[in-house]
């Protein structure tokens, strides 16, 4: 569960994804017929409300995209907190091209900086009871960043995709008990010899099904919409035998609460897949000289 690094390749790919569909074939037409080719300026982006900040790399890459030369200047820290008004980045260049990037840039900035700042409330709420994890609940293709954001946020991240950790699930455990009893340790047994070099989680549904997923030896297990009165019994049939992670039904209310039963991880979808995008407005800085009166001749 290590920080992930930002994918640029990815990215990348994101980005000028999100430039085609808002240029198209014949640009920022607005921007085009009515400011000058040669007007520089400075804008810069400010928060509108108090969120953490996660993604200026990915909003300096997207002017970077339009035009190499463009001054981007960060002025706080990913992960950092910045309260309502907070002057997040500075940037300088030809005005058409900060027209243009403005919103595709926001469209990055806002979402990761909600992803980072629901992350950060998720977490803060567990203290150091629990650690707080994110799912595979993601947009499609942008995993990465906004896994990048949870932990920039605070939070941890859970398997990156199906390729990183078993995770015996719910649906697996159902096929597999159709081969007849056993169905979790038969899995287990089958998933250790085929990719020995990966750690296994298995969701269990009841305080039976826990028992079984004990005995196959798994590292982890998943303890699926459980109440808190389940999950403290489980903590205690486990002892240390297997770390335990609780999932579904977890509120920002049921936090303190969840991580006070000794469970060692909290996971939740919502870190990613029903954020509110962080409110970031980007601001022309025009000069006081081109606001003076032009001297009468």
């Amino acid at each position: 569960m290590q920080k992930p690094e930002i994918d640029w390749k990815r990215a990348d790919i994101l980005i000028q994804l999100a430039l085609e569909e808002d240029l198209g074939d014949l640009g920022d037409t607005t921007t085009n017929s009515v400011i000058p080719a040669d007007l520089k300026t400075t804008a810069v982006l400010i928060a509108k409300e108090d969120l953490i900040c996660a993604g200026l790399p990915v909003a300096e890459r997207l002017f970077h995209t339009l035009d190499p030369d463009v001054v981007f200047t960060a002025k706080v820290q990913e992960g950092e907190a910045c309260p309502r008004g907070t002057v997040m980045a500075e940037i300088s260049g030809p005005a058409r091209v900060l027209l243009t990037g403005e919103r595709t840039a926001l469209n990055f900035l806002q979402r990761l900086c909600g992803v980072a700042t629901a992350a950060h409330k998720y977490q803060e709420l567990a203290g150091n009871r629990a650690k707080i994890l994110d799912t595979r609940k993601t947009t499609p293709g942008w995993r990465n960043l906004e896994k990048y954001a949870v932990a920039t946020g605070g939070a941890f991240n859970h398997r990156i995709g199906l390729y990183d950790r078993i995770m015996i699930k719910d649906n697996h455990r159902e096929l597999a008990g159709m081969e007849g009893k056993g169905g979790i340790l038969r899995s287990v047994r089958r998933a250790r010899e085929m990719y020995p070099q990966l750690e296994i989680e298995v969701e269990v549904d009841s305080l039976d099904e826990l028992d079984e997923a004990l005995l196959s030896g798994a590292e982890y297990i998943l303890l699926d919409n459980m109440d808190n009165e389940q999950v403290v019994k489980a903590v205690g049939i486990a002892r240390n035998k297997a770390r335990l992670e609780a999932s579904g039904n977890v509120t920002l209310g049921r936090i303190p609460s969840l991580s006070e039963t000794g469970v060692d991880y909290i996971s939740s979808g919502a870190l990613t897949h029903s954020v509110k995008s962080s409110d970031i407005s980007m601001d022309i800085r025009i000069p006081e000289t081109a606001l003076s009166p032009t001297p009468e001749a």
